[in-house]
């Protein structure tokens, strides 16, 4: 294992993970993608100084809060795109390219507002790494298609390294941001055997794709934080 990859591990030793569906949880979320977005000009300022969406609240929406040691240092949200729930916030702004494809029978997983709290992510320098590994896991656990990437053009380079992510449209606007979005795919499950391959952080059990995206029954409670389970395959070794 590289020295890397023992590094993340480290910090993964004191990451929760977070199902955030109501109360305060989610305004934190939201008040972190402002912060997060504001600072890098990707939004204007707005009186509530939160960053939030119709695509939250839809029935195939996950929101997490990434928590180091009791703190909340990021955030992402995950869509996983059906014929049953096609919308997402890539079917939105790409729609003439992926509805045809979800038509087909194809599914995707569909990450977005992804954010990190700037003060800890001068000091975790791993967090990108961290965080997206939510969207590995939830590739795992859907067994989509392809998981979606739109982005920035200057960050086309990390996912293409680290996701065997590949260009599928040019640039267009995405809903409430203020600079334009390119869509890139991770062809899974090649892609996600690849990353688990070179990062093996990214490696989780079956139990913490449970824990962390299958609905809880009605009447049942879903579990509060959920601790990642890389460290089981290096454990098991």
């Amino acid at each position: 294992m590289s020295a890397f990859s023992r590094t993340v591990l480290s910090v993964m030793d004191r990451i929760e993970y977070r199902f955030c569906d109501s109360g305060e949880d989610l305004e934190a979320i939201y008040r972190l993608r402002y912060n997060s977005y504001l600072m890098a000009g990707m939004v204007k300022p707005n009186a509530s100084r939160m960053v939030k969406d119709h695509f939250d609240d839809l029935p195939n929406s996950y929101r997490f809060g990434v928590f180091f040691e009791g703190h909340l240092v990021s955030t992402l949200r995950l869509h996983y795109v059906s014929a049953k729930y096609p919308l997402s916030p890539s079917t939105e702004v790409f729609h003439d390219v992926l509805m045809p494809r979800l038509a087909a029978g194809e599914t995707f997983v569909d990450p977005s507002r992804f954010a990190a709290d700037h003060d800890w992510s001068a000091s975790l320098r791993v967090l990108p790494y961290v965080t997206l590994r939510l969207a590995m896991v939830a590739s795992r656990y859907f067994k989509p298609d392809a998981c979606l990437t739109a982005i920035k053009e200057e960050h086309a380079a990390f996912y293409k390294r680290v996701f065997e992510a590949e260009s599928v449209v040019e640039a267009r606007t995405y809903p409430g941001l203020t600079i334009p979005v390119y869509l890139y795919q991770s062809r899974t499950p090649a892609a996600v055997d690849q990353a688990e391959q070179r990062f093996p952080f990214f490696r989780s059990t079956p139990m913490e794709q449970r824990m962390l995206f299958q609905r809880p029954k009605l009447g049942e409670i879903g579990p509060l934080t959920i601790l990642p389970t890389a460290r089981y395959f290096l454990d098991a070794a």
